[in-house]
C-alpha cells in the first residue's frame, strides 16, 4: 500500500484542509500545508454512525507520500485511533505528542487493534459480514507498529519542525498530557508578517481536579476552536455531592453502586472524588471500592507517573504521599479476569468502577448481568450516552436489557452525574477566548455536531464579533 512520494510544490500561501470532526465529534485530522512542509495535526478514528465509519476504511483524502510529520493533541483515539492506518498507506516520519500522551497511546491503541481483531472474529464466527473474510481496520501488532513512531515533546519548549516552521504544546486541561498546539509560521523574505495558528484540540475547565486549567490562549491569527458543548452549559450542582447522595442512598440499601466509566480521565476523576469524601469523613472507609478495568488501572498509573502534566495540587499530593486516588489505601485493583468474577459473589455494599462507559463492552457488561436484576443496585452513569448504547437504553428506563444471548431484568435503580465532562463548555470556550492576548481573525469551529457548532457560531458573531468558519469535510482555507 507505499506509495511513491511525488515531487513537492510550493504553494504561494500556508493552506489548512480539514479531514474529520468536521460537523462531528470524531475523526480529527487537519494539514497543514506552508513552504513546502506538510504536517498532519491528529490522526483520529471516525466513530459512531456508519457513514462515517466507513471513511476509516477509504483511501486517505490526502498524498501521505508526501507527509511530513505527525502531530497530537491528546491519546483520545477520534484524535489518535487512524495512526495504523496512516503506516499502512506508507507514513514513515515521526510522531510529536507530549510525554503522557505516548504513554496513554501506548495502551489505547493496542487495545483498540485487539478490538478490532475481537470483531472480525466475531462477525467471521457468526457469518454476518459481506466480507469473507472479515477483517480488522488494524491489528494489535499494527498498533504496536505505530507506537515506534511516538516522540515526545516536553511542555511549552518551542520545536522547530522546518525552517518556517515551529510548534510548542500547550496545556488544554482535557486528559492527562492533553495539549493544544500553537504554530508559528514564518514567511520567506525579510518583512517578517509570521503567522500564528492554534489548534485547541479538546478543551478541558478551569478549576478540574488532577489537571491543569487550559492555558491562556496566545495571540493568534487562525484558531481551530472545538464545539462539543458549543449550545450548552453544565449543571452548577457540585458533582461530587451527586455522587455522594447516590453512593449512600446505595449503601444504605445494602447494594452495589456500579459506574460504568472511561478507563481514561474519567476514572481518575471519580477515584480523587472518593478519596475526598472519605477524607472529608462523609463517605464510610469501611465500604469497598473496586477498580475492575486493566486500563483503567494501568491509566491511572501513568497518571500518577508524569507530575509535569498534573496540576499543582495533585503534585503536591503525590510527592507528600498523600496518595490521591487512593490506590494504596482503600482502592482494590481487579487486576485479572478471576478478580473480575469474584466481585460478583458481593453480597455487601460496594463501588464498582469499571469500562466500557457506554456499557457498550467490557467487563462492565459481567456486572451488569448479575447485578440489575437487583433491585438494591444503582447504576450510575458519569459521562454521555450514545444513541444506540446500552447505557442509553438504561438511562431510557429499559425493564429488560439484552446481554450474552440472555434477557436480563432490570430492576436496578439507574442515576447520571452530568457534571463530570473533560470539555469545556460554551460558557467556558467564550471565558477562554476573552482572555487572549488578542482575538484571533479567523476561528474555524471544529469538533462539533451541528447544532452545538452553529450555536457557537451565533454566540461568537453576538458577542466577541467574530465571524466563524464552519468548515465541511476536505475543505481548505487560506492562511492569510
Amino acid at each position: 500500500m507505499t506509495k511513491t512520494a511525488p515531487r513537492k510544490t510550493m504553494r504561494p500561501m500556508a493552506t489548512l484542509s480539514f479531514f474529520g470532526a468536521t460537523g462531528t465529534v470524531t475523526g480529527s485530522k487537519y494539514l497543514l500545508e506552508h513552504r513546502g512542509f506538510r504536517m498532519l495535526v491528529d490522526c483520529g478514528l471516525f466513530q459512531g454512525l456508519k457513514d462515517l465509519r466507513l471513511r476509516n476504511w477509504a483511501e486517505p483524502p490526502f498524498d501521505v507520500g508526501t507527509l511530513d510529520l505527525v502531530v497530537l493533541t491528546h491519546a483520545h483515539l477520534d484524535h489518535t485511533g487512524w495512526l495504523p492506518r496512516l503506516l499502512k498507506f506508507g507514513y514513515a516520519g515521526r510522531v510529536v505528542c507530549t510525554p503522557a500522551t505516548r504513554d496513554l497511546c501506548g495502551i489505547i491503541l493496542p487495545d483498540s487493534g485487539h478490538l478490532q481483531e475481537e470483531d472480525a472474529r466475531y462477525l467471521n464466527w457468526r457469518g454476518a459480514s459481506k466480507h469473507k473474510p472479515a477483517l480488522p481496520l488494524y491489528t494489535e501488532a499494527d498498533a504496536r507498529d505505530a507506537l515506534e513512531r511516538l516522540d515526545p515533546h516536553p511542555w511549552s519548549r518551542p520545536l522547530q519542525v522546518h525552517d518556517a516552521v515551529t510548534i510548542r504544546f500547550l496545556p488544554a486541561g482535557h486528559i492527562v498530557g492533553a495539549a493544544f498546539i500553537e504554530v508559528v509560521l514564518k514567511k520567506a523574505g525579510r518583512d517578517g508578517g509570521d503567522r500564528t495558528v492554534v489548534f485547541s484540540g479538546d478543551l478541558g475547565r478551569n478549576g478540574q481536579p488532577i489537571l491543569p486549567d487550559p492555558s491562556p490562549l496566545p495571540a493568534c491569527d487562525h484558531l481551530l476552536l472545538e464545539s462539543t458543548y458549543g449550545n450548552r452549559d453544565h449543571p452548577e450542582e457540585d458533582p461530587k455531592d451527586v455522587l455522594l447522595r447516590v453512593a449512600m442512598e446505595t449503601i444504605q440499601a445494602g447494594g452495589t453502586l456500579l459506574i460504568p466509566s472511561f478507563a481514561v480521565g474519567r476514572t481518575q476523576h471519580l477515584l480523587w472524588l472518593l478519596r475526598e469524601l472519605r477524607h472529608e469523613g462523609r463517605l464510610p472507609t469501611d465500604v469497598p471500592i473496586y477498580m475492575d478495568s486493566p486500563m483503567a488501572i494501568e491509566a491511572t498509573r501513568i497518571t500518577l507517573d508524569h507530575p509535569e502534566a498534573v496540576d499543582g495540587e495533585m503534585r503536591r499530593a503525590n510527592s507528600h504521599g498523600a496518595d490521591p486516588l487512593g490506590l494504596e489505601n482503600g482502592v482494590k485493583c481487579a487486576s485479572t479476569v478471576e478478580d473480575s468474577k469474584r466481585l460478583n459473589d458481593i453480597r455487601y455494599p460496594a463501588i464498582i468502577i469499571s469500562a466500557s462507559g457506554m456499557a457498550e463492552g467490557g467487563r462492565i457488561l459481567h456486572h451488569l448481568f448479575f447485578k440489575l436484576p437487583d433491585h438494591r443496585t444503582t447504576v450510575l452513569f458519569v459521562g454521555y450516552q450514545g444513541v444506540g448504547t446500552r447505557g442509553r437504553a438504561l438511562q431510557d428506563g429499559v425493564k429488560e436489557l439484552r446481554m450474552h444471548g440472555r434477557t436480563v431484568p432490570v430492576r436496578a435503580r439507574v442515576a447520571t452525574i452530568d457534571g463530570l465532562s473533560a470539555h469545556a463548555d460554551r460558557g467556558e470556550i467564550l471565558g477562554w477566548l476573552a482572555g487572549a492576548e488578542r482575538s484571533p481573525a479567523r476561528v474555524h469551529l471544529v469538533h462539533g455536531e451541528p447544532d452545538a457548532r452553529d450555536a457557537l457560531a451565533d454566540l461568537l458573531k453576538e458577542r466577541r464579533g467574530i465571524g466563524a468558519n464552519r468548515p465541511d469535510y476536505a475543505s481548505r482555507v487560506e492562511i492569510e
